[in-house]
């Protein structure tokens, strides 16, 4: 899969890479993933992102990433963007008309989100004319297996009003969970048995059922 990936191109010229951007609760382990992504295929660790899973062990707390931050991927044709966690609260973390903003190609690289207010027409930076290269081209939606029974229910809420704009916007999705080894002891010893897993079964049918997203 890694070379797959590495020889992977890009057919449409008015693209120049896939982007892909990471939304879900504090502590879910975006930056983490990203993190991994970049090391994996760079041949080095890297760590250059706030991982708030690791900092921040709770459901709650407060998010570690403020800006919209593009991560590339050495030469890969790939971005991965993080962004602020969601919280409890329209007004607290995340705001989901921002990001919707951002699947449409809105919001420049490194703009710094306010939790008080969101990105609007009159502001400078906003892209009033995006191009397909600005768009997102795959929304990924990370929670943390071992709390999904515990994810508030207006973060749910905020996840579900995004991925049904990114549906109205025909932008393919990912469910991203993380923490598989904290939710079974046969994980814990062995994570080659997530499939073989009943608990990660169930935490999966739960999230994608509608518990969750």
């Amino acid at each position: 899969m890694i070379t797959t990936l590495k020889d992977f191109r890009i057919s449409n010229e008015e693209v120049r890479e896939l982007r892909f951007l990471l939304h879900g609760p504090v502590g879910a382990g975006k930056s983490s993933i990203i993190n991994t992504i970049k090391s994996i295929f760079e041949g080095h660790q890297f760590i250059n992102c706030l991982a708030s899973s690791d900092l921040n062990s709770g459901i709650s707390g407060n998010s570690f990433t403020t800006k919209y931050q593009k991560f590339s991927v050495g030469t890969l044709p790939f971005a991965f963007y993080d962004v602020m966690s969601h919280e409890e609260g329209q007004s607290k973390g995340m705001r989901s008309d921002d990001i919707i903003k951002a699947l449409k190609g809105h919001i420049p690289d490194n703009y710094e989100f306010k939790e008080e207010y969101s990105m609007s027409k009159d502001n400078v930076y906003y892209i009033s004319d995006p191009t397909l290269n600005d768009q997102i081209h795959c929304l990924v939606s990370v929670i943390a297996a071992d709390k999904v029974a515990l994810m508030d229910d207006k973060v749910i809420q905020k996840m579900k009003t995004i991925r049904a704009e990114a549906s109205k916007l025909k932008i393919p999705q990912l469910v991203f969970m993380t923490r598989m080894d904290k939710v079974c002891k046969m994980t814990q010893e062995d994570l080659t048995k997530i499939y073989q897993s009943k608990k990660i079964k169930e935490k999966k049918s739960a999230a994608l059922n509608g518990e969750s997203l």
